[in-house]
């Protein structure tokens, strides 16, 4: 398969690197994404919103001979999904990693801006059950990899318009909820509770991992999107 990866927030391609050789010797066809105005300074992207991250992974979808698999991890759950409602029909599977499907009309999140920009916080701005994982080398090696997000993604609410995404087979890998420990908790996120159960096929496996599983087990993360694929 062609399989789309869209890294979260602050987050580029590269941020994929560990986990691309897992999927490459399942025979997959890799193409991850580094979206439009990252590290941009407010001056290059302050025009850039969320529709203009789902229509840089669209193109990507667009540019394949044949359907694909799209990846979104974290906030970039909020653009695979945007695909998915964009392009039902060239979406073999979506998987999601660490978040969920976000109903028409929400945001990913809202941080600070500093110089009209949003700045990765630091490790320490999360907690401790999604960074617990990254012992200090990883962070110190990963965080030079994080770049500023235009200020107007996390805070820009998708618009999704066609209910055949529901259609499409849904993998979430989540860091430490299992199935029946999802179910029981989205069931009181409103809205995000209605769009899960609309999906015809849905399942919930656990990585048993923190927020950021392609830094602290990249091979047991490659591992399970070979396994969501196969399915």
């Amino acid at each position: 398969m062609d399989i789309i990866l869209i890294p979260g927030l602050w987050l580029d391609a590269s941020s994929w690197d560990e986990v691309i050789p897992t999927l490459e010797r399942a025979g997959h066809r890799v193409h991850p994404l580094t979206l439009p105005g990252l590290g941009a300074p407010a001056s290059e992207s302050s025009e850039i919103g969320i529709a203009d991250w789902v229509a840089a992974a669209v193109a990507a979808v667009d540019a394949l001979p044949g359907a694909a698999v799209v990846v979104g991890h974290s906030g970039g759950g909020n653009v695979a999904w945007g695909v998915v409602d964009a392009r039902p029909d060239r979406v073999a599977r979506v998987i999601f990693v660490d978040t969920v499907p976000p109903p028409s009309g929400n945001g990913i999140s809202e941080f600070e801006l500093v110089d009209g920009v949003v700045l990765f916080p630091g490790w320490d701005f999360f907690p401790d059950e999604d960074v617990s994982d990254l012992d200090e080398a990883t962070r110190e090696r990963t965080a030079p990899l994080a770049r500023s997000v235009p200020a107007r993604v996390p805070t820009d609410e998708i618009v999704l318009r066609d209910s055949a995404r529901y259609r499409v087979p849904v993998t979430l890998l989540m860091g430490n909820l299992d199935q029946e420990t999802f179910e029981g908790m989205i069931d009181q996120w409103g809205p995000y509770a209605d769009e899960f159960h609309a999906i015809d096929d849905a399942e919930v496996v656990k990585i048993g991992s923190g927020h950021w599983p392609q830094f602290s087990v990249p091979e047991k993360l490659g591992d399970l999107i070979n396994a969501a694929i196969a399915r």
